[in-house]
């Protein structure tokens, strides 16, 4: 017999993307999916388990807890980048020049060429504990 814990599940931390808000729909799509998929690959606490249907067909893990959206103006944008990088809290970024290039190459080197305080940034993904990311977010909103 499988017992089922119902216990709400609270975590003590927290996924969040900030996006910003004069970007179109589907560059929102775009950037946040580029972003968390950072996330993932470096910091493997944030994974949970495989995922399988009743008739027993294997799925990807995915994140283990929500993924909460933000948007801002560039303005917020620029400042949360800074609290993140000086909370040394792990992060990514999505540049707007990241719209022009097609492949990681090209995105690894465009961002490359700009120093850390004059990123156009589109968006931003931040991982850490709860309240070290709201105060990374202080200004933001979130996504409608």
């Amino acid at each position: 017999m499988t017992t089922t814990d119902h216990t709400p599940v609270r975590f003590d931390t927290k996924i969040a993307v900030l996006l910003r808000e004069d970007l179109e729909t589907w560059q929102r799509l775009n950037v946040t999916a580029f972003l968390v998929s950072g996330l993932g690959t470096e910091l493997p606490e944030v994974i949970g388990e495989p995922y399988a249907d009743a008739d027993g067909t294997p799925y990807l893990p995915m994140f283990r807890q929500p993924v909460l959206v933000f948007e801002g103006a560039e303005e917020t944008l620029t400042a949360a980048h800074g609290r993140a990088l000086s909370r040394g809290l792990p992060r990514a970024v999505f540049t707007t020049d990241l719209f022009t290039t097609g492949n990681d190459r090209d995105n690894r080197a465009a961002v490359r060429a700009v120093g850390a305080g004059e990123l156009d940034l589109a968006g931003l993904a931040v991982y850490g504990p709860r309240n070290a990311v709201d105060k990374v977010l202080k200004g933001a909103r979130m996504h409608p």
